[in-house]
């Protein structure tokens, strides 16, 4: 499978892979690398980072002192979110630009953080109900990119849980209609789903295209930035 889009590069950055269980500096350090030789190459990012583990934590330490509303839940997501793109931010402090984007639907130019020769604009979550995929989605929108990249721990999607189900079966590539079938329409504070049902239905409207990686396989990210066959699932 192969990706032959060359402007803007969207990546929606799974928190699982920023702090699966504590931050994983290593993972950080070869990222940064491969995203620095690509910018060497012309290319420019925006990094969507996600809350994982953080804010799970947050949310099941809270849940078990009062009853959390979905709002609470999602107020927590998001400020893990914002903590994992100031970690981003610092690490990519030569590149990127000063400030985290934190409403993709801001009335500002989004081009302007690339204006000051930065490269990579880095954002988070925004308000209760909008995941970072959906985040992503919109920056896509409002910065006319064709691709979002999805990175986290898992290498395909799957039509249905793997780890609960032994026949479930890898997709390699799959129609939005019949994603969405898989997925379903609710969103909910914590879901875990390789691409979140609300930001699926925009995504779908967009025509956007979707690949679903695993982060850590750096050579095979390479491989997607490139525009060669990787591994992974795309949504189209």
């Amino acid at each position: 499978m192969k990706l032959n889009d060359k402007k803007t590069i969207v990546i929606s950055l799974g928190g699982s892979l920023i702090v699966p269980e504590e931050v994983d500096w290593r993972f950080l350090k070869k990222f940064r690398e491969l995203i620095i030789k690509q910018i060497k190459k012309g290319k420019r990012f925006v990094i969507i980072t996600g809350g994982g583990n953080t804010a799970r934590k947050y949310q099941k330490a809270a849940g078990r002192v009062i009853k959390l509303t979905r709002d609470d839940m999602d107020w927590i997501g998001i400020h893990s979110t914002r903590l994992n793109a100031h970690l981003i931010k610092t690490i990519f402090r030569k590149y990127a630009h000063p400030r985290i984007n934190k409403n993709p639907r801001t009335k500002a130019d989004l081009r302007e953080h690339f204006t000051g020769g930065e490269k990579i604009m880095v954002a988070a979550g925004w308000r209760p109900g909008w995941s970072t995929d959906y985040v992503a989605t919109i920056l896509a929108e409002r910065l006319k990119a064709k691709t979002i990249i999805n990175l986290s721990n898992i290498k395909y999607a799957y039509d249905k849980d793997p780890k609960k189900y032994k026949d479930a079966k890898k997709i390699e590539e799959i129609s939005w209609k019949s994603f969405r079938q898989i997925v379903g329409n609710k969103w909910n504070p914590g879901l875990n789903a390789p691409f979140d049902p609300v930001a699926s239905k925009h995504a779908q409207k967009l025509r956007l295209k979707i690949v679903i990686a695993e982060g850590k396989n750096i050579k095979n990210l390479e491989k997607i930035f490139e525009g060669d066959e990787f591994k992974g699932t795309v949504i189209r």
